[in-house]
Formats: C-alpha cells, structure tokens, sequence
C-alpha cells in the first residue's frame, strides 16, 4: 500500500496562514461595524480578555512555567508590547478611516518585515525584492496623498500600528524556536490587556451592549484569538520574510469589505496604489515560492 504524502511543513505554514489572515480580515470588518456603537477601548479590552482566557487556558493544558525560568523574557516583553501598540493604534484610527484605505496603511508591514529580516532575522533579501519594497511604498503613498481626506491622526496610527506589526512579526520569529507557543500567547495576551485596560475605564459604552452584542463581542474577540493562534503555528513552520508577502490577500479582504459592507470603496488613485502594493506582495511571495 502507498500511504498518500501529507503536506509537507512549508505548505502546511502557508495554509495556516492563510486561515489567520481569514480570521484577522473577518475580525477587522466586524470591529469597524462594532466601532459605529461602541468605543475602541471597550472594545479592545473586550478582545484582549477574551484572548488572555484563551491563553490562560493554554497555560493550564501545559503547564504554568516558573517566570524567572523562563527564556528570552526581554523579547518577550516587547512582542506583547509590540501587539498591545498594534491593537491600540489600529482600533482607534478604524473609528475614522475606511476600512480598505487602513488596512492598505496597516499591511506596509511585510514590506517592513522584508526590510529589516536581514537585520533582525539574518535573513538575505535580494536587490529584486528591495525594488519589490520600494514599489510597495509607493503604492502607500498614493492612498495616503495629499487631497484624499483622510484624516491625519487616524493615518499616523495606522502608520505606528504597521510599525508595530512589523515588529511583533520579527520578534515572533525570532521566538519561535525558543520560546513555547503557549507561554508567548499567554505572556502577550496579558501586557496587551494592561496596556488596552488603562484607558478603558475613560470609556464605557453608553448604552451598554445587550446580551446579543455582548455575545457578538466575545465571538469577535475569539476570532482575534484564532488568528493569532494561527500565526504562531504558520511562523513555526516558515519563515516570516517568506510568510509576509501573503498579508496582502488580507488587503484584498479589506476592499471588498470596505466597498460592499461599508459602502467606502476606494478612489482610483488609492486604488493604484493598493494594486502596487499588491503586486510587489505577489512578486515577493512568486519569487519566494520558486526558491522554497
């Protein structure tokens, strides 16, 4: 008998990304409707609460590790401060910006994964992949130009939450091997709840959610965490300038949620530049797959 080959670990990660940035562009759509009723803070403490059970839960399956045992806590500390930044900043400029022109903001991200693998990660980019980048930024500053109305403090969030997303994705590589999944969920799970619960108190929902909203909230909060979940086994497998050039078919998510949903589409320039954008992703991720 021939037993049928699985997938081998590089699709596998592939796939699992897939599925993350599924469950990201589904928890983005269902944040910026959520945003129309509620504040971002409430909402976000919402999200990190639910996550931090996930994670407590994580814990209690494997084990409570003993905290000065634990490796790499430096790093640590920043990934959760680098989420806890990303969650902060995204959320907050959702409440104004459209949804397809923050998201094609947020994801120069991989364009920043790729420029600083070499630095952070070890990881070579070669001079193609550079203009691939370059590309991409230009396709950001099309959507971000002068004369399109997009409001200036929900951009320059957008800009440090891409940043910071950039960020969390390195550190989570260079985690990867080193630190237990469950330890890096949990541990970031709870500074991204300290840091989104400090401002919440300031703003409560008024009304407060019905137990139907509520349950809506939670459901979105355990969207977020699925999410996450998925990275970290995708980054497990590949490596993350490998990985970062597939955020793009979140973008393509947040279009079309933007313009039929939202009823925001996009003006033709942003558009150009959200194909720009696109496309130095699809270039990176063929020339990737050709080498992998």
């Amino acid at each position: 008998m021939h037993h049928k080959p699985g997938l081998s670990p590089h699709a596998t990660g592939i796939l699992l990304f897939f599925c993350g940035l599924i469950a990201f562009g589904v928890f983005d759509a269902a944040s910026k409707y959520l945003l129309a009723s509620f504040p971002a803070p409430f909402l976000n403490v919402m999200r990190y609460s639910t996550v931090t059970v996930v994670g407590l839960i994580m814990l209690a399956r494997h084990g409570v590790p003993h905290w000065p045992s634990v490796p790499c806590k430096r790093l640590l500390l920043l990934r959760g401060l680098a989420l806890g930044s990303v969650g902060t900043c995204f959320m907050t400029a959702l409440t104004w910006m459209p949804l397809a022109e923050a998201t094609a903001i947020y994801f120069t991200s991989p364009l920043l994964v790729v420029a600083l693998s070499p630095w952070m990660l070890k990881e070579p980019v070669q001079a193609s992949k550079w203009a691939a980048v370059i590309t991409g930024f230009l396709g950001m500053l099309l959507v971000v130009r002068p004369g399109n109305d997009l409001p200036l403090l929900g951009t320059v969030l957008m800009v440090v939450a891409a940043i910071s997303f950039a960020l969390f994705q390195l550190l989570t590589r260079q985690l990867a091997n080193r630190v237990d999944g469950a330890i890096q969920y949990s541990t970031t799970a709870v500074i991204c709840l300290i840091i989104t619960g400090l401002p919440a108190p300031f703003f409560l929902p008024d009304p407060w959610p019905t137990a139907g909203e509520f349950a809506f909230i939670v459901a979105v909060g355990m969207c977020n965490a699925a999410g996450q979940l998925l990275l970290l086994a995708a980054l497990k497998r590949v490596a993350a300038s490998t990985l970062a050039p597939f955020n793009y078919f979140q973008l393509l998510m947040a279009v079309v949620f933007s313009a039929y949903l939202f009823n925001q589409p996009p003006d033709a320039l942003a558009l150009g530049g959200i194909a720009l954008i696109t496309a130095a992703g699809i270039f990176l991720a063929t020339r990737r797959t050709r080498k992998a």
